[in-house]
């Protein structure tokens, strides 16, 4: 038997023996302890005991590949490039003497995800690598299967420039893929970022990224909401080919109902709103029947994709424009959904939909317009950790679904991993339980001040926990991306500096609560957060290991610079770490100044004021009010510069804002103390401290 046809009878006797024990990874031959985790994790992985040196080998296709087989290749070799620093030769010479790593795909290109996808050994991004003394097979049906094959082998190379013998045969778990990516209710991401993002979903397996705009993509007819507040159309063509090439569909995730703000503020538009200058479109109104009709043209011409995302979450003023229409806010839905559904299925489009407006109103779901998938979408798992609130209705109606989980990162100042982590492990696993279709992961950034480069940990788990079977490991993922992602050189500062950036976070969410970014712009001397007793030294606890773990997160990233990481790519990282214990320092002062001056008592002698409160809290020489003057005009340009990196300049300046009322805030406090010590009447007293501070930010 040839050696082609021994490794296909390998891989079905592994498939059937996969499916009938257990849906999880088989891991046999030498120990897989050896060799580098795998992510995501393939359905079966054999290795033998043998070793293939990557120098002298060529990487070789079929005469005449197509632009795809070829970028498949040229991915590869710049893989090995970078890992190794050896240069394979590409090579369409079948009779090329030597070894070889062959890149076979054996049926039609079929590059991108359609309607219909299916998972399982045949399916079309299904793929298998074989590696033995004599080269190695890379093989798949389609372009996308031999990617994500590449994908793999990549990660399989060693630091001694080797690949281990063995066996992969890989599908994934689920059909669809996505990544849902906020470009409008919080900054606008450069071009090249979103590229960044595209390849970091690529290596990971993701097949879709929802682009979710508003009113940020420069229409024909429609001004623009802000000056740089939008991505030009052939901006959109460079992002959707770029994606394309890595077999991503873009898909377009719009608003054609509610979350228009920004359009209906503009005077020209307002009256299109169900209320003045609102948020949803007045659809009694036979104008918004032509616009959306138009909008709906424009958009199928910008994004090839199958599929289209309309939106229609979040209507809050359902009712209250139900009500004036004199219909049900149920029929008022539906109607408009079944016509807006209708403008791209005509042409032959699948629209998708978010779910939260069908739950709430569940009479609604009988009604859906026939094909519609609907995108059920919940961020936190603690009360509802089946999603059965989020799922039943849906699933009762036999109606076509995906879960949405998130990268929780809007309102924090860091990304909540734990929370995250936890979201997508249970979301997806009662999705795949009750049938659903996919995953989108979605990435918003409703606080307009996070950045998104620190999301790249929870795109790429997500990522993982839709293609794998079983969970991924969070024990030791962090590590394991660090490792996937950056240089060796860096990659253990990195993946210690994201554990240790996670735990600030959480031990600061126990003082705070879950929303830290908001809290950070609060005053600190707000009385419900300062606990007494235990309690107290239990924030003090957790302020202090929040500021510890800031601190080593910070010196991490730093290392990492000097260890081959572009410093630039850092910055989000870094300026989140300081922030961190700018937050904690913040909470910490903010209990420490209270009690230096309820510790002066009422009527203090005159020069306790200077030695026990002046030289500590009030001095520009080292006091803890110049402190934070310091800390957050230092922070500030960094942050600024870290924004630009990913960012347009859009809403930049607003977003600074809350850094000037931040410095603000402390340069009254510090006058207001200053006036009060400078008139201070032992016989009339001090003053009370809550008369000193002024109004929050």
């Amino acid at each position: 038997m040839a050696a082609s046809g021994r490794r296909f009878v390998l891989r079905r006797v592994l498939f059937l023996i996969t499916a009938l024990v257990v849906p999880s990874v088989l891991l046999y031959g030498e120990s897989a302890a050896v060799h580098p985790r795998l992510l995501p994790e393939p359905q079966v992985i054999h290795y033998s005991s043998g070793r293939l040196r990557l120098a002298g080998l060529e990487i070789r296709m079929p005469a005449e590949p197509a632009e795809e087989d070829r970028f498949a290749a040229s991915t590869l070799e710049a893989c090995v490039a970078k890992r190794t620093q050896i240069h394979l030769r590409v090579s369409t010479d079948p009779q090329s003497p030597g070894k070889s790593i062959f890149l076979d795909r054996t049926g039609p290109l079929d590059p991108l995800p359609l309607p219909g996808e299916i998972t399982g050994p045949n399916s079309r991004e299904a793929y298998s690598i074989d590696i033995d003394s004599s080269g190695v097979e890379v093989k798949s049906r389609s372009s996308a299967g031999l990617f994500y094959g590449v994908q793999t082998l990549c990660q399989m190379v060693e630091s001694d420039a080797e690949l281990p013998q063995g066996s992969i045969t890989d599908w994934p778990a689920m059909a669809y893929r996505g990544t849902m990516v906020d470009m409008s209710e919080g900054p606008l991401l450069h071009v090249e970022e979103i590229k960044q993002q595209i390849d970091l979903l690529a290596r990971w397996k993701m097949n879709q990224y929802y682009f979710y705009n508003e009113t940020t993509i420069a229409l024909d007819g429609l001004p623009p909401a802000a000056p740089g507040a939008r991505l030009a159309k052939s901006d959109v063509k460079e992002i959707v080919d770029y994606a394309r090439e890595r077999h991503i569909d873009v898909v377009p995730c719009l608003e054609l109902y509610g979350h228009l703000h920004d359009l209906f503020r503009r005077e020209e538009f307002s009256d299109l709103a169900d209320f003045p200058h609102g948020v949803e479109f007045n659809v009694q109104d036979a104008r918004v029947t032509k616009l959306l009709a138009d909008w709906a043209g424009q958009y199928m011409e910008l994004f090839p994709s199958s599929f289209v995302h309309v939106g229609f979450d979040e209507t809050w003023q359902l009712q209250e424009a139900a009500r004036k229409g004199g219909s049900s806010p149920a029929s008022q839905f539906v109607e408009q959904l079944n016509h807006v559904s209708g403008l791209f299925t005509q042409h032959g489009k699948t629209v998708l939909a978010w779910a939260d407006i069908m739950v709430k109103f569940p009479e609604i779901v009988p009604h859906l317009p026939p094909g519609l998938i609907a995108v059920s979408w919940f961020y936190d798992p603690r009360p509802d950790p089946q999603y059965k609130h989020w799922l039943a209705p849906l699933v009762q109606d036999h109606i076509p679904y995906m879960v949405a989980p998130g990268v929780n990162g809007w309102s924090e100042i860091a990304p909540d991993y734990a929370l995250t982590f936890d979201n997508i492990d249970t979301f997806v696993a009662a999705g795949r339980k009750a049938g659903a279709l996919g995953v989108i992961n979605t990435i918003w950034s409703d606080d307009v001040q996070m950045m998104k480069r620190p999301a790249f940990p929870g795109m790429a788990y997500g990522a993982a926990a839709a293609w794998q079977q079983r969970p991924v490991d969070r024990e030791d993922f962090f590590a394991n991306y660090a490792r996937i992602e950056y240089p060796s050189t860096a990659a253990a500062s990195i993946g210690d500096a994201l554990e240790e950036m996670a735990e600030s976070e959480t031990a600061l969410q126990g003082v705070l609560g879950q929303d830290t970014m908001y809290a950070l712009w609060q005053s600190p001397f707000n009385a419900t957060v300062h606990a007494k007793g235990a309690d107290a030294q239990e924030q003090a606890r957790a302020l202090r290991a929040s500021r510890l773990m800031a601190e080593r997160a910070e010196e991490n990233f730093l290392k990492a610079e000097t260890q081959g990481v572009d410093a630039a790519a850092m910055q989000s990282y870094v300026v989140e770490c300081r922030l961190l214990d700018y937050a904690g320092l913040k909470y910490q002062y903010g209990r420490e100044i209270v009690d230096a001056w309820n510790a002066l008592g009422t009527h203090p002698e005159p020069d306790r004021l200077e030695n026990d409160f002046d030289n500590i809290v009030i001095s520009q020489q080292h006091g803890k009010l110049p402190d934070m003057m310091e800390a957050i005009t230092e922070l500030k340009p960094q942050y600024a510069d870290a924004w630009k990196y990913e960012y347009t300049t859009y809403r930049l300046a607003a977003a600074l804002g809350r850094w000037d009322a931040e410095y603000e805030y402390w340069r009254r406090l510090q006058t207001n103390m200053q006036r009060a010590l400078e008139v201070y009447d032992p016989g009339k007293g001090l003053p009370t401290f809550e008369s000193l501070l002024p109004a929050a930010n």
